[in-house]
C-alpha cells in the first residue's frame, strides 16, 4: 500500500505545475495554432492570453492540446470560445490569436476533484497526494442537486470545473485511478491503484445523503451501478485510447456494451 500511495503522490505531482508557451503559428480559420515545448499531453486544456500592455491582458479563447509530435517539440491546439465569464453585461472584443499571443496550459491542475465509491477510498487517496487542493464532492453533489441529477451528466462536471475552476477529474474505477482533464474529459493518466472497495455510495462518496431529482430529463434518474456509468463518460471522450479498451475488454459482462462505441484502427 506504501509504494501504491507513493505512485499517487507522484501522479499527481506531474500535473500540478501551470505550462505557458508562445503561439508560434495560428490558422484562425480552422481555430487551430501552435506552440513548441519540451513535453505535454493531449487532452491537456488551457487557454490563450493576448497581452495589449504591461498592465492589461485578455483570454482569448479555450484549448486542447490535440497533436503533440516529440521529435519537433510541436504542440498543436484547437481552440474554440472561451466563455467561462460570459456575461451580457461585460465587454468583449473581437481580437483574433495571432503569433506571439501565450498558451495557458493545465490552468487549474492544482485543484480537483475526486469521484470515489466509498469513504475509505476517498480518504485514502486526498490524505496522501497533499499538493492537490481537493474540492470536496459534497459541492458537486449540492451542484446535481440544483440540476435535479442524480445521475452526473458531462455537463455537470463542465459546470462543475467552471464553478469551482476545477481542472482535473480523479475517477476511481476497479482498482485504477483515471486522471481527467476537466475541460476535454480526456485521460492522461492511468494508475493501478489496489484498495478493498466496501460499500458503494452512489453516485459517488460524499456527505450529502439525497440528490433532489428532476421531473424529467436525461440525468433524473438515480444511478444503479457506479463503474459502468463512469466508464461510460470516458470512453464517450476517450474513443482512441486503447489502454481504455483493454480495460472494458477485460472488465466482466456488464461492461462490453461500451465495446462497440470505440473508434481504433487495427493496426498492419
Amino acid at each position: 500500500m506504501k509504494y501504491l500511495l507513493v505512485l499517487v503522490l507522484f501522479v499527481l505531482e506531474l500535473f500540478s505545475s501551470v505550462l505557458e508557451s508562445t503561439i508560434i503559428s495560428v490558422d484562425n480559420e480552422k481555430n487551430i495554432a501552435t506552440i513548441e515545448i519540451e513535453k505535454i499531453d493531449v487532452g491537456m486544456s488551457g487557454f490563450i492570453v493576448h497581452k495589449f500592455t504591461k498592465n492589461h491582458s485578455s483570454i482569448l479563447k479555450n484549448v486542447v492540446v490535440e497533436n503533440f509530435d516529440n521529435k519537433s517539440k510541436i504542440a498543436t491546439l484547437k481552440m474554440s470560445n472561451y466563455d467561462d465569464l460570459k456575461h451580457n453585461a461585460l465587454p468583449y472584443g473581437l481580437w483574433k490569436v495571432q503569433v506571439g499571443d501565450t498558451a495557458v496550459l493545465a490552468f487549474g491542475y492544482s485543484r480537483a476533484v475526486l469521484i470515489a465509491p466509498d469513504t475509505e477510498i476517498y480518504h485514502t487517496i486526498t490524505r496522501n497526494a497533499s499538493s492537490i487542493q481537493w474540492i470536496h464532492p459534497d459541492i458537486f453533489a449540492s451542484l446535481l442537486s440544483s440540476n435535479g441529477h442524480p445521475t452526473p451528466l458531462k455537463e455537470d462536471f463542465d459546470k462543475m470545473s467552471i464553478t469551482s475552476t476545477v481542472g482535473l477529474y480523479f475517477f476511481y474505477l476497479e482498482q485504477k485511478l483515471f486522471t481527467i482533464d476537466a475541460r476535454s474529459f480526456i485521460i492522461l493518466n492511468i494508475s493501478d491503484i489496489k484498495m478493498q472497495q466496501k460499500d458503494t455510495k452512489l453516485p459517488f462518496y460524499s456527505r450529502v445523503d439525497e440528490i433532489d431529482e428532476a421531473w424529467w430529463g436525461e440525468g433524473s434518474d438515480p444511478l444503479t451501478d457506479y463503474s459502468p456509468h463512469y466508464y461510460k463518460l470516458l470512453v464517450t471522450y476517450n474513443k482512441n485510447n486503447k489502454n481504455l479498451l483493454e480495460i472494458i475488454q477485460n472488465g466482466g459482462e456488464k461492461l462490453q456494451f461500451l465495446l462497440k462505441e470505440f473508434e481504433i484502427e487495427d493496426e498492419l
